[in-house]
């Protein structure tokens, strides 16, 4: 990001309460952060990583695992192996993430050690999200394996299978070398897949939980839906 430093001196004028880090060493900016009142919070896909992060001072870490959309670590490690093996290891909150859509998998993810959960592709799939509606109906219509991680020699993302992920497959087959992949992606392809409603040639990151999203509501009902199924999971398991 060539424009990191102007961009973080935006967020400061405008005084950001809380501001999420990732890829990348979460030493670089959480001091400048810190001492400017900031909370910090770093992305992780390993329990190296996420001591890394507390070692550099961050506030709080968000422990992705393998079944997250988009950007992902190259461990495939799942989120319910991640959670506790990370919360052995670490002091400082622990934030869940991959895999989480519903009041259900929320406490699946307290229950392995989470102090909390991030949640991004059941919000990709609401009237709010910015992204193109052709999109977001391709999201509700997905089934379980209509996701992939691929592009690991460049950077690994999980993305729903189309057109353009097929090109990939068939680069790979071809023994693609890694700038062969990087010029086959070329620029804007996720900019021309989500927001510009794309399905065939753009990249469609999204999670493997977008199986178990049917419909697109506003954003607070989301919440409100994932709250009341969280507290009656919680006294399904107290009666049982």
């Amino acid at each position: 990001y060539p424009d990191i430093e102007k961009l973080m001196e935006i967020i400061v004028e405008l005084e950001v309460p809380i501001v999420f880090t990732s890829a990348g060493n979460p030493a670089t900016w959480t001091s400048f952060l810190k001492d400017k009142g900031i909370t910090v919070v770093h992305v992780v896909s390993s329990v190296k990583f996420a001591l890394k992060a507390q070692k550099a001072g961050v506030d709080a870490v968000v422990a992705e695992g393998f079944e997250a959309g988009g950007h992902n670590g190259r461990d495939e490690t799942t989120t319910l192996a991640l959670i506790p093996a990370v919360r052995e290891q670490i002091e400082i909150p622990l934030i869940a993430a991959g895999g989480i859509a519903t009041g259900r998998s929320m406490l699946a993810a307290m229950v392995l050690g989470a102090d909390g959960v991030q949640v991004g592709t059941r919000f990709v799939a609401s009237d709010e999200a910015s992204s193109h509606i052709r999109f977001k109906e391709r999201v509700v219509a997905a089934k379980e394996g209509d996701t992939q991680l691929t592009l690991k020699e460049l950077a690994p993302v999980r993305m729903l299978k189309n057109e353009f992920f097929e090109q990939v497959q068939e680069a790979y087959r071809r023994c693609a070398t890694p700038d062969e992949l990087r010029e086959l992606l070329g620029r804007a392809r996720a900019k021309r897949g989500m927001f510009e409603g794309d399905l065939k040639e753009g990249e469609l990151e999204i999670g493997q939980v977008s199986a178990v999203i049917h419909d697109i509501k506003p954003a607070a009902q989301i919440v409100e839906d994932m709250m009341e199924e969280y507290q009656r999971a919680i006294q399904r398991l107290i009666q049982e």
